[in-house]
């Protein structure tokens, strides 16, 4: 046997007894002679450069350094899911689904919901190639050399694998592992970790990757993103990601009714505490692949999965004193300042009170011991008073009329149930909020400045409203407090570097009520720039697919004020981009102009996503469900029977996949 084919051999022989330890829990030699392997392979690659395997099993032992991980966009958009607490609220959302779908049988696969980080791992030819964090969803941070120290994700993969896929999971740290690695750190005379989830999420960006190989973290992976992975269904997918050399959860159920899934939760909100990992609830998903297409997505979620939530974690605490914060859109939130008290792994001093309905509802008052919960483990929440336990002197508490900050009176609309601050040009938080909401991470990222610098610029007079970030000078910042020469540079020219942040994000960034990320994406792309949206009217906005009335109102409202026109017009004379860029534009045309789409079922020449991307770049709309406003059903293969008989009997006109394409070309 030769060197290379040697090196091979270790390389095939410690792949397999990776996969038999660390995704099988059946190791079939012992870790000295595994250790032993990996030393000789180590061994033979420093000898040997010119063979050098990207996913040999010696990178499972890190050793690269990154400084800064790279903000990559994600292929497809990773969403997050509607949560359920009952089982009305499961009920209630099967019954969308058969809306969605029409009479037909539907399946669903319930898995257990773990406590981890999510990741985004991509394969090309069966090699791992990029692992992306979740970020916002649209994009995340390229974590791929840490990702590969974790043992049980594979490098290599083996079986009849697609080409090309994503897959995604949860990063884990398992509770024993967790264990050992706070009983070391305190022997260490170091702080212990406060909990598994926050641990693991931040081992995924410590720079040096030896650093990530020492943590006993897992990969736990439940879902598959991709064209042609020859895959039917939700149950197949972890079937055949198993086949393939991921470590998948054997906890799953195909269930044919919420009465069925109801038992799988009841059973495993009572047995998940004999788990090795961290679980905080059930997800279940609409078993047919073919189905989800169907049903789609609202702007956040998929409609054809839900998380089921087990109660979470309560304890029990004073609350001293309740204060008042302003938002940037004028929306007052109570705030419940407690007595310091540790709840699933955090101290918890503040939680919301949401409104004065909430206090009312559970008659909230200073000095009551309350109960409070981690609402899906992460956002405390009061849940109700220990009446036993009020003192004496308690007097009801007294929702506030005027706001904390500006002594504005407060306004109340029907049907809201917020109180709102209406001095928008002149109460300082909602100031300081528009401009911090403006130069954040997801609007205009600007780098060297952050909201403590917003404060302070605008309490020194340098600004007043996102505008005036363009006429501050190096000279006017440097005396400020904590400014150097280099940190005024730096803020000076992230603001001038915003410039190239694209038409979405900006308008994502100007701080509409209502408007966030993918209404702003929505809103660019079907009116391509600021001029024809500040003059669009309500009737036309709500044609946009995911476009309501609120929304709608809410956008109309912002362009018919004066001011923000005013700042507008400010910002596009410093070269802020208010339209979609021309590669964006290039092959765009109006041939549908005015034309509303509904897709259903499977199509032969393009994707249903290529599909829909045609008919917004030829100025068309593409619509959720079939409705008076549609003009056109494009029917594939196994479309949804609920939509043709509705566009039957609406008179839509239903449409084959070449008869649209000869629309076009």
């Amino acid at each position: 046997m030769d060197i290379k084919q040697k090196i091979e051999a270790l390389r095939t022989a410690l792949r397999e007894h990776n996969y038999n330890y660390y995704v099988l829990d059946n190791p079939t030699i012992s870790d000295y002679e595994f250790d032993m392997q990996l030393k000789e392979l180590q061994a033979l690659e420093a000898q040997y450069p010119e063979f050098h395997d990207a996913t040999s099993p010696t990178l499972r032992v890190g050793g690269m350094v990154t400084k800064n991980f790279e903000t990559q966009m994600h292929d497809s958009r990773m969403y997050s899911l509607d949560n359920s607490y009952s089982k009305e609220d499961l009920e209630d959302w099967e019954k969308r689904i058969q809306k969605g779908l029409g009479d037909v049988e539907v399946e669903f696969t319930c898995e257990l919901k773990y406590d981890g980080a999510s990741i985004n791992i991509t394969y090309e030819n069966g090699q791992l190639v990029r692992a992306l964090t979740r970020g916002d969803g649209f994009q995340g941070d390229n974590v791929t050399t840490n990702i590969k120290t974790i043992k049980s994700i594979p490098l290599q993969l083996k079986g009849d694998y697609p080409a090309k896929f994503d897959i995604r999971g949860e990063i884990v740290l398992p509770f024993e592992g967790f264990a050992k690695m706070n009983a070391e750190r305190i022997e260490n005379g170091e702080e212990p970790y406060m909990n598994p989830r926050n641990t693991a999420s931040g081992s995924l960006k410590l720079q040096d990757s030896s650093l990530v190989a020492q943590r006993p973290l897992e990969c736990l992976l439940y879902g598959i993103v991709g064209e042609k992975t020859g895959v039917k269904s939700q149950y197949q997918m972890l079937e055949k990601a198993r086949d393939w050399g991921f470590k998948v959860p054997t906890i799953a159920k195909l269930c044919k009714s919420t009465n069925e899934v109801m038992e799988f939760i009841d059973y495993w909100d009572i047995h998940r505490h004999e788990l090795p990992y961290e679980t905080d609830g059930v997800v279940i998903k609409v078993n047919n692949l073919q189905h989800q297409e169907e049903l789609g997505y609202t702007a956040k979620s998929p409609r054809w999965a839900m998380a089921y939530k087990f109660k979470g974690e309560q304890v029990s605490t004073v609350l001293n004193e309740i204060t008042y914060q302003v938002g940037r859109t004028g929306a007052i939130t109570p705030v419940a300042n407690l007595e310091p008290v540790l709840l699933a792994g955090t101290t918890v001093k503040r939680a919301s009170l949401h409104n004065a309905d909430q206090i009312a509802k559970f008659d909230i008052r200073e000095g009551d011991t309350v109960f409070v919960e981690k609402g899906g483990e992460i956002i405390p929440k009061i849940i109700g008073v220990d009446f036993t336990k009020r003192p004496a002197n308690s007097e009801p508490t007294k929702y506030i009329d005027h706001c904390p900050e500006c002594h504005s009176e407060l306004v109340r609309t029907d049907g809201d149930a917020k109180h709102y601050c209406p001095n928008y040009y002149g109460c300082p938080p909602q100031i300081t909020g528009r401009i911090q909401h403006y130069i954040s991470r997801k609007a205009m990222d600007i780098e060297g400045l952050g909201g403590e610098t917003v404060e302070l610029l605008y309490k020194e007079g340098l600004i007043k409203n996102y505008a005036d970030l363009y006429t501050i000078t190096k000279e006017q910042v440097m005396p400020l407090e904590r400014m150097a020469e280099k940190s005024a540079e730096n803020l000076v020219n992230g603001v001038k570097a915003s410039i190239s942040i694209p038409f979405e994000r900006v308008l994502f960034a100007l701080g509409i009520r209502f408007v966030g990320e993918t209404v702003a994406k929505k809103l660019a792309k079907s009116y391509k720039n600021i001029d024809a949206l500040m003059v669009a009217n309500v009737e036309e906005l709500i044609t946009v697919d995911e476009i309501g009335e609120r929304i709608a109102q809410s956008v109309v409202e912002f362009f018919q004020n004066y001011t923000n026109v005013e700042i507008i017009d400010r910002l596009k004379s410093y070269g802020v981009q208010f339209e979609l860029s021309s590669d964006k534009l290039e092959n765009q045309t109006e041939l549908l102009q005015g034309q509303t789409f509904v897709v259903s079922g499977v199509f032969a020449k393009v994707s249903r996503d290529e599909l829909k991307k045609l008919i917004e770049d030829n100025g068309g709309k593409v619509g959720s469900s079939v409705s008076s406003k549609t003009n056109y059903l494009v029917a594939g293969e196994n479309m949804g029977p609920s939509k043709k008989t509705k566009a039957e009997s609406l008179g839509v006109t239903i449409i084959t996949e070449d008869e649209f394409l000869s629309m076009l070309f």
